[in-house]
């Protein structure tokens, strides 16, 4: 199935504005769409393209980009292989999986200077990093970050074009959607939250509509990061570290902790591990900013962060790993919030992602209680117009936000708004926005 995704519209801003002065690289995890939005583009905009996959390309593809010296022939080669008759500033040529063959990537300073036709590449960081390092990365290559399908890219997917941009003027007017569409808005975002971004995982949820078959599309996509993970980091500890994100996250403890994932590992030893991991895509890290102000980079721990998972359907999925599936009556449950469980650490995930994909780095912040026993903890604080915003996640009720109370008391002449994020209406509770979590995306 081919979906409609934002980033197309950003890859149309690039050719308009690059006019084959750069290649694009569009960055992200795998199965998130990058191969297939790159060719529909392709396919759309261009009198005609080559797709170059290097998981399969054959070995006279792979010589060509031994020698760039006569591009005439190079292009000659490439269009007698793909039987593809290539158009002069009107063609377009993918490097699909890109990290696995660097010659490509390198070849790109040469392909642009040239001039004749467009360039977007594909590629999976977690291994992009670990082959470049003898190339030189082309200054003409503008990179763009991908994300699984977001609330409304779902919505689009499953034939709803209306709801969102309703959901957005409710915001935009500061007014409740009554607790009766409430309820029906919330229900959408929880399936949404169960089946995830996955390109694969929502065409299987439109094909048989069995939560089952949803799910083992799902542990494959799982299975495919453990054995990435596995070739970067033989020994298993970056995959341990993964499948232990929703329990790390369950704990409601203050930062990730390393050493009760990996005995006699602290934090510092594994920094590492951790950058591969954000740098696949798979996880979105948030770091503790220790003095909560409008430059939250200039002060972020490093070593005290938290992890999620880059799609919250995966994220269920991981939080049932132990089981040979994850039963139907289980996403009923989820669905109907009616599982015994605190869900809290599933909302914070579903938060986590909606502010990655519109562009905010993650941050939080900690402080200690009157009586030093406990934290305050902020779950996300956001940039906006040299203030911040600081923002709570709760799987339910509003009637108690101690924590963002308090840090409202600390930092009241540094604060723009303050949001807690929930799953009930809209409303305002003294000067904090109450959001149903569905509003996330416009914060």
């Amino acid at each position: 199935m081919i979906f409609k995704r934002k980033i197309y519209d950003k890859l149309l801003e690039w050719k308009r504005e690059s006019d084959g002065k750069t290649a694009l690289m569009i960055e992200g995890a795998r199965r998130i769409g990058k191969s297939t939005v790159a060719e529909e583009f392709g396919k759309n905009e261009y009198d005609s393209y080559i797709l170059i996959d290097f998981s399969v390309a054959s070995k006279a593809v792979k010589d060509l980009f031994d020698d760039l010296s006569d591009l005439n022939y190079f292009f000659l080669q490439l269009q007698l292989i793909f039987k593809v008759d290539l158009s002069e500033r009107n063609s377009l040529i993918i490097f699909d999986e890109v990290q696995l063959f660097p010659k490509a990537r390198q070849a790109i300073k040469h392909l642009v200077k040239d001039r004749r036709y467009d360039y977007i590449e594909t590629g999976s960081l977690i291994s992009i990093k670990k082959n470049v390092k003898d190339i030189l990365i082309p200054s003409e290559e503008r990179q763009i970050k991908m994300y699984p399908m977001d609330y409304e890219e779902f919505l689009w997917a499953i034939g709803d074009n209306a709801t969102n941009s309703l959901i957005k003027k409710l915001y935009d007017m500061k007014k409740p959607a009554g607790q009766q569409i409430n309820r029906k808005l919330m229900r959408s975002f929880r399936l949404y939250m169960l089946i995830g971004g996955m390109p694969q995982a929502v065409g299987e949820y439109i094909e048989t509509n069995n939560f089952k078959k949803v799910d083992s599309v799902k542990r494959d996509i799982l299975n495919l990061y453990e054995n990435d993970f596995r070739k970067i980091d033989p020994t298993g500890r970056i995959s341990q570290l993964f499948d232990a994100i929703p329990a790390q996250l369950n704990k409601n403890a203050s930062r990730y902790q390393v050493s009760s994932v990996l005995k006699s590992s602290r934090t510092e030893d594994v920094l590492e591990l951790i950058a591969e991991m954000i740098d696949s895509g798979t996880v979105l890290a948030s770091y503790h900013a220790d003095d909560p102000n409008v430059g939250l980079s200039a002060t972020e721990d490093l070593g005290k962060f938290k992890l999620f998972v880059c799609d919250t359907g995966l994220f269920v999925t991981l939080m049932f790993k132990d089981k040979s599936f994850t039963e139907n009556d289980i996403y009923e449950k989820l669905l109907a919030d009616d599982l015994s469980a605190n869900l809290g650490y599933l909302y914070e995930n579903a938060v986590a992602q909606a502010l990655a994909a519109n562009g905010n780095k993650l941050f939080y912040y900690t402080f200690p209680t009157e009586s030093s026993k406990h934290l305050y903890e902020i779950d996300f604080m956001l940039a906006r117009k040299n203030k911040i915003c600081p923002v709570e996640v709760k799987s339910s009720g509003y009637k108690t936000h101690t924590s963002i109370d308090k840090f409202g008391e600390k930092f009241s002449s540094r604060i723009l708004n303050k949001y807690l994020i929930y799953t009930k209406d809209y409303r305002k509770d003294e000067d904090i926005f109450c959001l149903p979590i569905y509003m996330t995306q416009f914060i």
